[in-house]
């Protein structure tokens, strides 16, 4: 059958890029691999580890908060296989939902490794049964995969990546993870919770490193609290898996005293590199960067004029969200309507507990740049809603421009951060003020007054609260 459109992937940015071509009344297909949809994110990526995430603090506040909330428990355990086993039910349910709007929408859904024959020609590799789809139109959305250097020894077994720390039934009592970015500290927060030793070595001398620095200060202080040990300007010299261990070596950088840990698993959480294997690129000559990424123009078209890439194949934060921005600009404008994205107001979110959020430019870009700012900060701990939940740790940071007030950037970390960022979102997707962001009347109580008080603080230092 001869399309209109063929996606090649389905995580977040095909499916939506599927659905919006759907909806502009283009005869679409969704091409995926995997015997479900839904992609890294809903399989074993953004949907599962939130899962996890929500059921170890659930257990971390009742074994740490409860008896002051006046709620006593006795005999509180954790049972790991239960929380595995709610966590594949939320993404069998999640799967299930990508399933029913594939039909709801007349998308072809089907499944087979993707090849590219010719640029208006794919081929579909269903374990040995071929057939080929043809498409006026491709999009490629394949998505991105853990990077595991032949020195970390990744094996699936105990040297594992995060889609093996998804599947872990028996609670570890120690789990060493390589790098301190977003999902090895999703991971770690969630093992160690619940009881794991965690050690996390990060090459740079601070955490979620691309995040506002204000930000990693305050989440390693609070994930000390839960027992996580940090090695920070370290590296990683060799990693072996053992039977039942990992032994993990490393170094303070610029040294060559080298310490050696074992155990029971070491996660690998440097950072993902965009997934192209079997495209057969070369068959239509679309050409990719130094990191294997996909090269398009602003309209995200690669050099072959009827092919396009989004998501995590081509440059930019790998975010689901920002995928699906990407689907949705591309089937809009083979629809013939102007589209944009503002890549600056890409909001980031860590979803630790405290979460961490940001969008805009960090204090560090505006010094590099040069820009005249100024700076308004207002910690949760004066918070009264922050209190009443027992949710004082982090702050909310507003930076302005030093002469006409715009927003330029928001950072925050506490209680539902990654919700209260898209205030900041909105406000400077219209290119609002501080003063714009502080006389907006916030309810109370609410943590959302802590984003007015920072704005406050960034507006003649106005704060009332602190």
């Amino acid at each position: 059958m001869k399309y209109d459109v063929a996606i090649i992937g389905s995580g977040p940015g095909g499916y939506v890029c599927a659905i919006r071509c759907a909806q502009l009344g283009m005869k679409t297909a969704i091409i995926e691999k995997d015997k479900t949809l839904g992609g890294t994110c809903l399989n074993v990526g953004c949907i599962p580890s939130k899962a996890l995430l929500d059921s170890s603090e659930h257990y971390h506040a009742a074994h740490e908060r409860f008896a002051e909330h006046g709620i006593k428990i006795s005999n509180l355990k954790v049972d790991l296989k239960q929380m595995i086993t709610r966590k594949a039910g939320v993404v069998e349910q999640t799967v299930k939902g990508i399933d029913f709007l594939m039909k709801k929408n007349g998308i072809d859904v089907i499944h087979g490794y993707g090849s590219f024959i010719d640029a208006q020609t794919i081929k579909v590799d269903d374990n040995g049964t071929v057939s080929e789809v043809k498409a006026d139109k491709i999009i490629i959305a394949t998505g991105s995969t853990p990077i595991t250097p032949p020195a970390f020894g990744y094996d699936g077994n105990r040297v594992i990546t995060s889609t093996e720390a998804l599947e872990i039934t028996e609670l570890p009592k120690s789990m060493v993870i390589i790098g301190g970015g977003v999902i090895g500290l999703e991971l770690g927060s969630v093992y160690a919770r619940i009881g794991t030793k965690v050690t996390v070595i990060e090459y740079m001398d601070s955490i979620i490193a691309g995040m506002d620095k204000d930000l990693g200060k305050e989440l390693r202080r609070s994930l000390k609290k839960i027992g996580i040990e940090f090695k920070l300007g370290h590296m990683v010299t060799e990693v072996k898996g053992l039977k039942k261990s990992a032994k993990v070596s490393f170094k303070k950088r610029d040294t060559e005293d080298v310490q050696t840990v074992t155990a029971d698993y070491c996660l690998i959480a440097i950072g993902r590199r965009a997934f192209t294997e079997g495209l057969n690129l070369e068959a239509v000559g679309i050409t990719s960067d130094d990191k294997g990424r996909i090269e398009v123009d602003d309209h995200l078209m690669t050099n072959v004029p009827n092919i396009y890439a989004i998501g995590d194949v081509v440059k930019g934060a790998m975010l689901a969200h920002k995928a699906e921005e990407e689907g949705v600009v591309v089937a809009e404008y083979l629809a013939g309507q102007k589209t944009h994205i503002n890549y600056n107001l890409i909001p980031g979110v860590v979803y630790t507990w405290p979460e961490v959020s940001g969008v805009g430019k960090t204090e560090a870009q505006l010094k590099e740049a040069d820009v005249n700012y100024k700076v308004g900060k207002f910690p949760f701990k004066a918070s009264g809603r922050a209190r009443a939940s027992m949710d004082t740790e982090g702050l909310i940071k507003v930076l302005a421009d030093a002469e006409t007030d715009e927003l330029l950037g928001v950072h925050m970390i506490g209680a539902r951060a990654a919700d209260l960022i898209m205030e900041a979102v909105a406000l400077m997707e219209f290119r609002a003020s501080a003063e714009d962001m502080a006389r907006i009347c916030h309810p109370h109580p609410t943590y959302s007054e802590a984003v007015k008080e920072a704005a406050l603080a960034a507006t003649d230092s106005r704060a009332v609260h602190i």
